[in-house]
């Protein structure tokens, strides 16, 4: 434990250092994730399929703020849904607008849950997402988290029905009821939507009680809701779900919990205190909770000369002469003279007797 505080603390300042270059190559792996998930979901813009011009646009968004890599990302997802048909697109921004005004209305900070949520998908941990909104951020961050499970299910759709979306014989009317009516008929997608809300409460709820280990417990708790939500809700609904793949996400999503719950906070319950005080109005009942922290020494290199290193030499020889030794050895001198000058006035006194 103590070799991975110190390995925080390092990461720590190393950042402090130089976070000028290390934010956006942060945000350039960030949005390089994102747009290959996109890819790899959708595909159908082949000018967007190509490894340079993911590049090109992780280079960009990494100079951006998350608002613009925010933009590219659906721009991206509508060049792809342009790629199987224009009503696909039309589709996909009246969608996009609409999801923009629904989470716009109450939070617009949280718009990188929108984006991750179709990636964290696409990896397969889609867990990860209500747990980890839940640790750091809050309640308002389930409506992003939400459209974003509605816009992953959208990509989804649209590479399921990608061949009766391409047909010449199929018209531009229906294409729209085709897209409409997979959405709204989606019990899955609203089922995930249920696990997100209520995983996300569940975690912040939790989280922010003032019991020990609280954020552990809220992501125990959250991993658990997260698989029996998806579970039973699956088997009420007759959805067919994978049982293995969502117990490996749960897991996956507590495991990264852990993560977030030792980077973000750090603290060491076993040396938590509690006080109580009060004023003329209240009483106060505190509780504090030192963060985990290893001191590091500072390591300095001194340069020696010559001449100061003959001087140390002379100082490490006279080092052994400690004058607390002299000063012992004074007294036991000055009490054998004494002793001896006795004897002698004693055998003058006697010879006179």
């Amino acid at each position: 434990m103590t070799t991975l505080l110190e390995t925080k603390q390092k990461i720590k300042n190393f950042y402090g250092e130089h976070d000028t270059w290390i934010l956006p190559l942060l945000k350039f792996l960030l949005a390089f994730l994102v747009f290959q998930s996109t890819n790899y979901i959708m595909g159908f813009f082949e000018a967007l399929d190509n490894i340079f011009i993911v590049l090109i646009l992780s280079l960009i968004s990494a100079v951006l703020p998350i608002n613009g890599m925010t933009i590219l990302v659906c721009i991206a997802i509508v060049a792809h849904c342009y790629g199987v048909g224009i009503e696909v697109a039309g589709f996909a921004i009246l969608l996009m607008i609409l999801l923009m005004i629904l989470f716009l209305r109450f939070t617009s900070r949280d718009n990188l849950a929108l984006i991750l949520t179709p990636a964290a998908f696409g990896l397969h941990i889609p867990a990860a997402i209500p747990i980890g909104a839940g640790l750091l951020r809050g309640p308002a961050c389930a409506v992003p988290s939400c459209c974003g499970v509605i816009l992953y299910y959208f990509m989804d759709t649209v590479r399921d029905r990608s061949t009766v979306l391409q047909g010449k014989e199929t018209e531009s009317l229906q294409k729209l009821q085709i897209l409409l009516d997979a959405l709204i008929n989606n019990q899955e997608m609203w089922l995930n939507i249920l696990a997100f809300a209520v995983v996300l409460m569940a975690v912040y709820l939790i989280s922010r009680t003032s019991a020990d280990y609280s954020w552990r417990i809220g992501d125990a708790v959250g991993a658990i809701a997260y698989i029996l939500i998806m579970i039973l809700g699956g088997m009420f609904l007759n959805i067919n779900i994978s049982i293995g793949s969502v117990i490996i996400a749960g897991i996956l999503g507590a495991v990264i919990g852990l993560i977030i719950e030792f980077a973000a906070l750090g603290v060491d319950y076993s040396r938590s205190e509690t006080t109580q005080f009060e004023d003329d109005e209240y009483v106060y009942y505190v509780k504090a909770v030192p963060k985990s922290f290893v001191a590091q020494a500072e390591k300095s290199i001194k340069t020696i000369s010559s001449e100061s290193g003959s001087e140390e030499k002379t100082e490490i020889a006279e080092a052994p002469e400690i004058p607390e030794e002299e000063e012992e050895a004074v007294p036991v001198e000055r009490v054998a003279e004494e002793s001896f000058d006795f004897e002698k006035k004693l055998e003058d006194s006697l010879k006179d007797l």
